[in-house]
């Protein structure tokens, strides 16, 4: 009986490890598979795959283009059109600078922070700083932006928070994000 019981312990740490290396991998397996699907579908072709190679050729091109002066002049014209619709404004600006601040000239999640509340309960969130001077809302000189992201999702919440509530840390920005993404279990190297 207690062979049975030790065997069934093994078998199933098994079964439990064999799921930790299986689904990471599976995931991104599927996402990859759904999201070069859905490339494929964004140009019609009867040969499977070369609507993705279209794809991924046209955005090259464009990336290329958008290099040259001729297509400055052409993005110019175009954003000074959306400037013109209240709403689509708001949602181009915002997420032109989300891109800049992601992969762009003006990487705005650089600055690792850890903010912990007033209420001297010991918690912390751990954040990135965006922004310093937020006169241009009203906010005076004693208060910052702090972007703090959700683990396990591609979204998240901005704090204005007093200075004295933020901590820098000395880890690399993408090592950060990565331990937040996933919700703690990764491990920071410091810098």
């Amino acid at each position: 009986m207690k062979d049975k019981r030790n065997i069934g312990r093994l078998l199933l740490g098994y079964f439990f490890r064999g799921l930790l290396l299986i689904v990471p991998v599976a995931v991104i397996a599927i996402v990859a598979f759904e999201a070069l699907r859905w490339l494929d579908q964004i140009v019609q072709v009867d040969i499977p795959g070369l609507g993705v190679v279209i794809v991924l050729t046209s955005i090259v091109l464009i990336g290329w283009l958008g290099s040259t002066f001729f297509y400055q002049r052409m993005a110019e014209i175009f954003e000074d059109i959306l400037r013109r619709v209240p709403f689509l404004k708001t949602v181009y600006d915002a997420l032109k600078d989300l891109m800049e601040g992601l992969v762009g000239s003006k990487k705005k999640f650089d600055r690792p922070v850890l903010i912990t509340p007033l209420d001297g309960s010991g918690l912390g969130q751990l954040g990135f700083l965006t922004q310093e001077d937020l006169r241009h809302i009203g906010v005076g000189a004693d208060h910052v932006a702090v972007y703090v992201p959700y683990s396990f999702a591609w979204s998240g919440r901005l704090f204005i928070v007093p200075v004295s509530c933020v901590t820098p840390i000395d880890a690399k920005a993408a090592e950060v994000m990565k331990f937040i993404l996933s919700g703690g279990v990764t491990r920071v190297d410091e810098e």
